[in-house]
């Protein structure tokens, strides 16, 4: 059997989640592959690991590549994990926030991961916001970068804790401090709640680099069946959420991946269109992480789409 490494910037977490429970579901080994995953965090470094082969595989946000990559210079988009721009505002419920609200942003505290970050600076600016002249605070969120801790519940923990006014963050971390009482939803760009163009910001990715493909293309065709398959086999039986989230997760948060991943269920798919890539070109240049134009053919693998053929389109 193959060894292989994925890496992830985040793990308690429904971000990534099809690609985590195509190790621990045991569809990677289906395809004679022994994965082991790997906890990275934050996204740029989970792909300088990659860059630098210390992982074969990444979950990460797709726009986080050119971190490590530039220009997407050597790294290769397999599949998509999950469609659209998939993080949360999540604001501290006594503030009352309605939402939609960016108004009653204003003068608060906002925490979200490096990178991530850019998605909701995009979407601020989008609206015709200011940070500076809007005294809109984005900052670190405290014992995030602790080792073997998770976004999404360390800023939930923070939100808590009032270390935060609120917090742009994956659906567990959400879920989390709604079930605590603390927050509200105020912006969920995936179903609808917030500016439609930033559905193509970026998305989660399943990420290879051109030496590894090279240096081993079957491997990394059987790490896109098997995240794929973990996708169809969650869509089909969404409690086998709960059978990862007890294995890999801490008591609470196992209890409610399945709900959170529900949710997510109409966004698993592998393809990615070309309209995506677009939307994830656009992003990324706005803020200098691609400097030349990029083409569709040359970073999405097109050896690859009879795999994501084999379920239906999105």
């Amino acid at each position: 059997m193959i060894k292989a490494r994925l890496g992830v910037p985040d793990l308690v977490s429904n971000s990534y989640f099809p690609a985590i429970a195509a190790v621990e579901l045991g569809f990677f080994k289906r395809e004679g592959v022994d994965a082991e995953i790997d906890l990275i965090y934050p996204s740029n470094r989970t792909f300088e690991c990659l860059r630098n082969r210390r992982v074969d595989f990444v979950a990460a946000p797709a726009h986080s590549v050119l971190a490590a990559f530039p220009n997407w210079k050597g790294a290769k988009l397999i599949a998509s994990v999950g469609q659209g721009t998939y993080w949360l505002l999540i604001m501290n419920r006594k503030l009352g926030i309605a939402p939609g609200d960016l108004d009653a942003l204003k003068g608060l505290r906002i925490g979200a991961a490096p990178f991530v970050e850019l998605s909701f600076r995009q979407l601020l600016i989008d609206e015709g916001y200011v940070l500076e002249r809007d005294n809109i605070q984005i900052v670190e969120v405290p014992g995030a970068k602790e080792p073997g801790v998770s976004f999404g519940i360390a800023a939930a923990q923070a939100l808590e804790a009032d270390k935060l006014d609120g917090f742009w963050a994956n659906g567990l971390g959400a879920e989390t401090a709604i079930r605590a009482g603390v927050g509200s939803v105020v912006l969920d760009v995936r179903r609808g709640l917030g500016p439609a163009a930033a559905f193509d910001y970026t998305f989660p990715a399943l990420v290879t680099s051109e030496a590894a493909l090279a240096a081993d293309p079957e491997l990394i065709a059987a790490g896109v069946r098997a995240i794929t398959a973990a996708q169809a086999a969650l869509r089909a039986d969404v409690r086998l959420a709960t059978k990862v989230g007890e294995a890999l997760f801490p008591a609470a948060e196992a209890a409610m991946i399945a709900d959170v991943i529900q949710r997510d269920l109409p966004y698993y798919a592998p393809h990615i269109s070309e309209k995506s890539f677009a939307g994830l070109n656009r992003f990324a240049a706005g803020f200098g992480l691609l400097t030349a134009p990029a083409k569709y053919e040359d970073v999405v693998t097109s050896e690859f789409r009879p795999i994501w053929d084999e379920v239906s389109a999105p």
